[in-house]
């Protein structure tokens, strides 16, 4: 397939959550608006788009499945499944003659990659881009032979000697990003607690919280407004407990408008995966994250506690994150807005909303640069074009 401007496709390898699809979707829309023709290469579990920038393009889902954690029996069927992807993603990536691939981490980036790579002398460009503070088990294996790296942090651990490595942020969101211009205002009446947690929500947030809630002084309680993110299995009980402490509650799984929420809340309460840290930084808003304890790298502490350096959030380790501790950090922060502002603003020093502008850079620059010998590429088609990278 051909862009109509004769350029060759760039093919954007991305699934499971939205962690690594909005990132993905933001890059493709940057792309396009420059002409780019793109398509999607994902997962059984993410499936083809009905709509949206990637449903205007052809779209291919790759059969795999991730290793990390599973038994020796599953762990073997997952890498079978991966090399059936592999192979399938080659083929079709020279069928495309793709320009380049650029992968957004997890176990669905690996076969459009790896395929990309047994291309040899005639495979696309190989890009990663890199959303957590410490790299992903997927590309920590694929990084060796990645042309380029998009990094999120200024910092980030695993990354091999000699990567070449771009800071571009992560890429939200429009509506996210528009955040930036909406100034952080203290509470002074009501105060607005936003809890999310991933994809999903998180059970410790509904066992958690409420209690918390319950253990605040009540002229805190009077005050509070609450959104928060639960199950469909947790969200009931989390209603009734609000209810039975008199405080105006919004409880469901999923929430469309999530930008207007952000916009609106004085405090954040939530996991500190990539994405989440993005959009708080993003839209300057001062936060308490509570990383994913299973994370097999600790990419989310390594994100929290950036975050914390910086004095933009406060981190308080699942183990750690009780009712009895909760209660007193929020008392804490509610009763000083002068220190939620302070971290709000700290939280918008770190922001980088113009990601996916810089992403689409390094990809359009790459492309434009001579090959490396020791990667060889047919994807460079015209003169070299200034980049700005650096090597850790």
């Amino acid at each position: 397939m051909q862009a109509p401007s004769g350029r060759r496709p760039i093919v954007i390898a991305a699934g499971g959550t939205g962690g690594h699809f909005i990132p993905a979707e933001a890059l493709a829309h940057a792309l396009a608006a420059r002409g780019h023709a793109i398509a999607l290469m994902t997962d059984r579990r993410a499936g083809a788009r009905d709509h949206g920038i990637f449903a205007q393009g052809p779209q291919f889902v790759l059969p795999g499945a991730g290793i990390a954690g599973r038994g020796p029996a599953r762990a073997a069927r997952a890498a079978l499944a991966l090399a059936r992807g592999t192979m399938q993603a080659r083929a079709i990536l020279r069928r495309l003659d793709a320009a380049a691939v650029v992968g957004f981490g997890g176990y669905p980036s690996v076969p459009p990659l790896l395929g990309a790579r047994l291309l040899g002398a005639r495979r696309p460009l190989i890009v990663l881009h890199e959303g957590n503070a410490v790299l992903g088990q997927a590309n920590a294996m694929l990084a060796r032979f990645a042309d380029g790296i998009a990094t999120s942090f200024p910092q980030v651990a695993r990354l091999p000697a000699g990567a070449r490595t771009t800071l571009t942020g992560m890429p939200v969101r429009d509506a996210i990003a528009a955040l930036r211009d909406r100034p952080y205002t203290p509470p002074e009446g009501d105060i607005r607690l936003l809890v999310w947690g991933g994809s999903l929500g998180a059970r410790v947030f509904s066992d958690i919280v409420p209690d918390a809630i319950g253990r605040l002084p009540a002229s805190l309680r009077a005050r509070l407004r609450i959104t928060q993110q639960a199950r469909a299995a947790d969200a009931d009980r989390v209603r009734a407990r609000y209810a039975a402490l008199g405080i105006p509650a919004e409880i469901a799984p999923f929430f469309a408008d999530v930008a207007a929420l952000l916009g609106a809340a004085h405090l954040v309460i939530g996991r500190a995966g990539g994405s989440s840290v993005a959009e708080l930084t993003d839209a300057g808003r001062p936060a308490i994250l509570v990383p994913l304890p299973i994370a097999a790298s600790d990419e989310q502490g390594a994100n929290a506690q950036s975050l914390a350096a910086a004095g933009a959030a406060w981190m308080i380790r699942q183990p750690d994150f009780t009712a009895p501790s909760l209660a007193a950090r929020l008392e804490s922060l509610l009763s000083d807005p002068a220190a939620l502002a302070r971290a709000a603003a700290a939280a918008r020093t770190l922001g980088r909303p113009d990601a996916a502008r810089l992403l689409a850079d390094l990809v359009e620059g790459l492309l434009h640069r001579p090959p490396d010998p020791a990667y060889p590429t047919a994807a460079h088609t015209a003169a070299p074009a200034a980049t700005t990278e650096s090597t850790p």
